[in-house]
């Protein structure tokens, strides 16, 4: 079967590999479209810090189901997605429900290998049938999971103010479910084209490219305020410090994104503001059961959320024109 590899950072390589044989309480799965993320291009780049290599990546997918207990609820053809998390269910974090943190966590993709292939057994525990989506919907589950984790962990209410810095698809999806719980959300992003996007189709109520005065129109835009809630999804060091000042008195600020090393912030702005600050890591399956219900009411524009399509086989050749802001990638689709 083909398996595209990354083998070292920046090198991606295609292979032929044996048929897996599936194990009593996994299920096997046909894969058929694999969600390329930020982990996957900082796996390729060499900047994933929870990573060896060589790694078969591919943790955002969708299948069809090829083999499965004769016991299981999922039947032999069946469209499914799978939760990429593969938690140990009995450690502090597990015992709490929550298995996004669970601290022997190992993620498909990530820890172990993922799904740039065309056939991949997973615990049966990890996987779900795709009901009332297509498979390109499934396939962008976890991306939007991440997002409505996010926001839930923010405790977002309507009319309060949310600023999300990064408007990448982790952003974006931040950004949709704030939407969607009725707050004034306001973008903010180096690039045009995605401040662009998440106006027209996200219906933000503010887009604001970072630069000079930036900090004024965020002030403005507050009445000097700033924002109840404050969610970092850029990936960046310098913007997840900067994004402390724009929190209001009594606010939150959710780290979406993760970088390596340490981040540093002034403790008496901080102290005065009794400002709450919150990491946010992977989803549950509560996370996925809201995109999923958002989906299948047509609230999710996945459509134009899928702005590139691929084949497995020419991944090798063209993977690295992903990082291309001239490309305009949003989320791009490979097909097995």
């Amino acid at each position: 079967m083909l398996t595209v590899l990354c083998e070292t950072p920046g090198r991606l390589v295609a292979q032929d590999r044996p048929r897996p044989v599936r194990q009593p309480g996994e299920v096997m799965l046909r894969v058929k479209r694999v969600g390329i993320c930020g982990t996957d291009l900082h796996i390729f780049t060499g900047n994933q810090p929870y990573l060896n290599y060589p790694r078969v990546m591919g943790h955002e997918f969708s299948g069809i189901v090829e083999e499965t207990d004769p016991a299981s609820p999922l039947q032999v053809g069946d469209p499914a997605y799978v939760m990429p998390y593969l938690s140990c269910g009995h450690c502090i974090a597990c015992r709490q429900g929550k298995t996004n943190c669970c601290t022997d966590i190992r993620v498909l993709g990530v820890h172990r290998d993922g799904a740039l292939t065309e056939l991949l057994c997973v615990p049966a525990g990890f996987v779900h049938a795709a009901t009332g989506v297509s498979l390109d919907q499934a396939a962008m589950l976890e991306f939007l999971a991440i997002g409505a984790h996010a926001v839930r962990r923010g405790e977002i209410v309507a009319g309060q103010r949310v600023l999300v810095a990064g408007a990448g698809p982790i952003g974006l999806a931040v950004m949709l479910f704030a939407k969607l719980r009725g707050a004034s959300v306001t973008a903010l992003d180096t690039r045009r084209d995605r401040l662009d996007f998440a106006t027209t189709h996200l219906g933000v109520d503010a887009a604001v490219p970072v630069g000079d005065g930036d900090t004024d129109e965020l002030a403005r835009l507050t009445d000097n305020e700033f924002f109840d809630a404050v969610f970092d999804a850029t990936g960046n060091a310098k913007a997840m410090e900067r994004g402390f000042r724009f929190i209001a008195h009594g606010g939150r600020y959710v780290l979406v994104s993760i970088v390596q090393g340490a981040i540093a912030f002034s403790d008496p702005e901080f102290h005065k503001r009794e400002a709450t600050l919150l990491s946010s890591r992977n989803a549950t399956t509560e996370d996925f059961e809201t995109v999923l219900a958002a989906m299948r009411a047509g609230q999710v524009p996945d459509a134009a959320l899928a702005t590139h399509r691929l084949a497995l086989a020419n991944l090798p050749a063209r993977f690295e024109r992903l990082l291309d802001p001239a490309e305009g990638v949003i989320k791009a689709i490979v097909e097995c």
